[in-house]
């Protein structure tokens, strides 16, 4: 009888274990209004981005970018922004600053030459894997005035500590740099780059990607590819193809921007990746944030419930935001999203300075 019942037992957990691998993710569903208290801000610096990793120590850990108020919104974040930590003792914060992690490095000594992120760091996007914080970004350089040089500069790249304080590991090249055809989709400039950990131990990244346009300084058509290692500091291989593409592609400038990607066992065994609809080609809100999900990491699609916040997002005590939602990040613990992270009120408009926000997201 003992048996039997052990037996039954088992059986009810591999259901169970069954139905959450098949399960379907639904953010939108999960998107709780936003506290007041729910944001990191300076009062001297744009803050933009927002990777935000749950490190063993049971702290949380925030990478974001800034750049001085006093130079402007845009073309500032191209010119003068810095990959800077802070950190906090709960997901909602109050995240403190504590340094700047990625800071402009100038001159490679060994070749007399500027560094490739020798100005400008970016985009941040990290993890933790096997003992050490990963932090993917954009880098840049030029001469500290023109926009278009810093811009068409972009590349990725990775760097690595044990400590998310530092020191940091920076690598000499990029590791996704821009294609030698011309014609291809990431010929001019690449950047804003998200990764996370394959099954397989290896890392996916994907990537933005502008394309040269005889004529036009600053390039084509915005659109994403995807690369792969073996190991997060290894060699990255690019695969062929573009995605987070529209089934009927248009004239859009660009449709999708700002991913991030994870991996999930318990909902299907899958990737997904939550992406601002630029256009509103996924879920109909323009500058909203959508869901696509993978099989492989090659091949996204929507996901099945594909909304996760419209073009402005809910507050506490009643109202909506002034402004979209822009850089959206996952933190995820224990395989559950629990916080939707990401940058607003850009542009200083109306006197208002970006900021990070973290929203909250119930549980299943």
């Amino acid at each position: 009888m003992m048996r039997l019942l052990f037996f039954i037992a088992a059986l009810f957990l591999s259901s169970l274990a069954a139905q959450d691998a098949g399960g379907d993710l639904n953010l939108g569903d999960r998107v709780r209004p936003l506290p007041g208290a729910n944001r990191f801000e300076l009062s001297d610096h744009f803050v933009w981005c927002g990777a935000p990793v749950k490190g063993p120590d049971g702290k949380y850990h925030l990478f974001y970018s800034r750049w001085p108020v006093k130079v402007g919104f845009a073309p500032g974040w191209a010119i003068h922004s810095e990959i800077a930590y802070a950190v906090s003792d709960g997901p909602a914060g109050p995240f403190r600053h504590v340094n700047v992690a990625l800071p402009r490095r100038g001159v490679n000594p060994a070749t007399g030459r500027k560094y490739w992120d020798a100005d400008v760091t970016h985009n941040a996007n990290a993890f933790f894997h096997e003992g050490k914080y990963y932090l993917y970004y954009m880098g840049n350089h030029g001469d500290g005035k023109s926009y278009p040089m810093h811009r068409n500069h972009q590349r990725i790249g990775v760097a690595w500590a044990e400590n998310p304080v530092g020191p940091w590991t920076r690598l000499d090249e990029p590791i996704v740099s821009i294609s030698a055809d011309r014609k291809v989709f990431d010929s001019l400039c690449v950047t804003n780059p998200a990764a996370c950990v394959r099954p397989d131990g290896g890392v996916l990244l994907v990537y933005k990607a502008v394309e040269i346009q005889e004529g036009k300084e600053m390039g084509g058509k915005v659109r994403y590819g995807v690369a792969m290692a073996d190991h997060p500091e290894g060699r990255y291989e690019k695969r062929a193809g573009r995605i987070f593409e529209a089934e009927k592609p248009g004239a859009h400038w660009m449709v999708a921007e700002d991913p991030f990607i994870f991996h999930s066992r318990k909902y299907g065994d899958r990737y997904y990746a939550v992406t601002r609809d630029v256009v509103g080609t996924f879920t109909g809100a323009e500058g909203g944030i959508c869901l696509f999900e993978s099989v492989d990491g090659l091949d996204w699609r929507p996901a099945k419930h594909p909304s996760v916040l419209g073009g402005r997002f809910r507050l506490e005590g009643g109202g909506l935001s002034d402004f979209k939602i822009e850089r959206p990040a996952l933190l995820i613990e224990e395989g559950e999203p629990t916080y939707l992270f990401g940058a607003t009120d850009g542009y200083l408009k109306v006197g208002k300075i970006s900021s990070n926000v973290q929203i909250p997201l119930i549980g299943p």
